[in-house]
């Protein structure tokens, strides 16, 4: 699997992952669709062009989805069992159609499992940024990560 298994990470490590993704007006219409968002600063320009944004921005959850799924392929695919929270989500800047999404990740604490002695728990941080480097969303997140299977010993005469 690419994700990392428990013992591959350690407090204090950044990551800084390698895919970008580009928003889309398709994207935030059809994410606030989907959840029942009617939210108009999302949806109608006409309005937004009323706020202190000038236009619509992007759901903010959308965003923090996006930050968490951009770091799938390198921290968590195949190797996490669950997300057991999310906490301090601030997202500093908006973000608008058009912005490209860039994520750093920084493991903030990890321990072995109490319950289950295949797992490890980590918390870490998010950081996304926009195209201009700008942070648009930082979130903390604790998962349940997979421990490294052990291989087995041989037995014999």
């Amino acid at each position: 699997m690419p994700g990392k298994y428990y013992e591959d990470l350690e407090v204090g490590q950044r990551i800084k992952h390698t895919l970008g993704r580009t928003i889309t007006e398709a994207d935030n219409t059809l994410f606030c669709a989907l959840t029942m968002n009617t939210q108009p600063l999302h949806l109608n320009e006409d309005f937004a062009a009323t706020t202190p944004f000038g236009r619509r921005i992007v759901n903010g959850i959308f965003t923090m989805g996006l930050v968490v799924g951009l770091t799938v392929p390198e921290l968590t695919e195949g190797t996490i069992i669950a997300n057991l929270g999310y906490e301090r989500v601030v997202h500093p800047k908006p973000v608008f159609h058009g912005d490209t999404i860039y994520v750093e990740t920084e493991v903030l604490d990890k321990r072995p499992s109490k319950s289950r002695p295949e797992c490890g728990i980590v918390r870490l941080k998010h950081i996304g940024r926009n195209q201009h480097g700008e942070i648009v969303v930082e979130l903390e997140r604790t998962v349940m990560f997979k421990r490294r299977p052990t291989e087995p010993t041989e037995t014999g005469a």
